[in-house]
């Protein structure tokens, strides 16, 4: 018997690009194409309808294309039919430390066929974003929840800063949580690491979409935005070259902690069907 499971986590889906290529990369290990066989997947899907927010039939779409668990952030809101299914949505977790009554859950447990459970956590941060409900206290409080009912628990900490993401994960790591990632900057991050409790850290494990873009969306728009400070309207990217970023990491199921923790990156040619794998 196994006695680790692995997990895939899948960084910000960003538009259509973003998510035929999770669905590809996906389609690619059931093949056995690639050799990552993960016994859990969870992706970031705060971006994947339009760069903005998750419509109902995208949240289908990723989900029925191999996704466990979609984590999200900031952006959770932007698509305003989310208030009509968000409640039902039972393998999406929006951000914990959104005030009482909020719609939808901020962690949630998931059993898999042979009794393990999972326990995930999403999480805000506050440094250069909106203030909400202390990041600390909603991932204490979380996590004593879950893990009445397991020791494998993994959190999505959706955040700006990487002063933020050290500080929480270094926490997070002494609570006993199996794996804190970062999300939010689309920029994957080369400090992955397993921290001294045995948690599984990185500061952001980056995005899926299309290559060249500005975290996703498009060059022009963003340049001219950043250049004059008018408010320009954004579209999602669109090129021949999309990629998928993330990471892979192998957890004790007896314990909660963490073996090992491995940065992904799969690059696709839309045009000739040619891929490249990182890892």
């Amino acid at each position: 018997m196994n006695n680790e499971i692995k997990i895939l986590f899948i960084g910000d889906i960003v538009g259509k690009p973003g998510r035929k290529t999770a669905a590809k990369y996906l389609e690619t290990l059931k093949s056995g194409l690639i050799d990552v066989k993960p016994d859990f997947v969870i992706a970031n899907g705060e971006n994947a309808s339009h760069g903005f927010g998750l419509t109902q039939k995208n949240y289908n779409e990723l989900i029925s294309c191999g996704i466990d668990c979609l984590t999200s952030g900031n952006h959770i809101w932007d698509k305003k039919e989310i208030f009509k299914y968000i409640d039902t949505a039972h393998k999406l977790v929006r951000p914990s430390n959104y005030p009482e009554n909020t719609p939808g859950q901020g962690s949630r447990l998931f059993k898999l066929s042979d009794g393990t459970k999972i326990g995930v956590i999403n999480i805000l941060g506050r440094v250069f974003m909106n203030t909400l409900i202390s990041p600390w206290e909603s991932l204490e409080k979380e996590f004593e929840l879950l893990r009445k009912e397991t020791n494998i628990i993994f959190t999505d900490f959706h955040a700006e800063a990487t002063a933020e993401k050290i500080a929480l994960g270094d926490y997070a790591d002494e609570l006993g949580i199996s794996a804190f990632v970062g999300t939010h900057t689309h920029v994957q991050t080369a400090d992955e690491k397993i921290l001294q409790n045995g948690c599984a850290y990185i500061s952001d494990a980056g995005f899926c979409g299309t290559s060249r873009s500005v975290i996703g969306m498009d060059i022009q728009s963003s340049r001219k935005y950043l250049k004059t400070g008018i408010p320009e309207r954004f579209d999602v990217a669109e090129s021949d070259t999309t990629e998928l970023n993330g990471v892979s990491i192998n957890i004790n199921k007896q314990t909660g902690r963490a073996s090992s923790i491995e940065r992904i990156k799969y690059v696709m040619n839309n045009n000739e069907e040619n891929t490249t794998m990182e890892g």
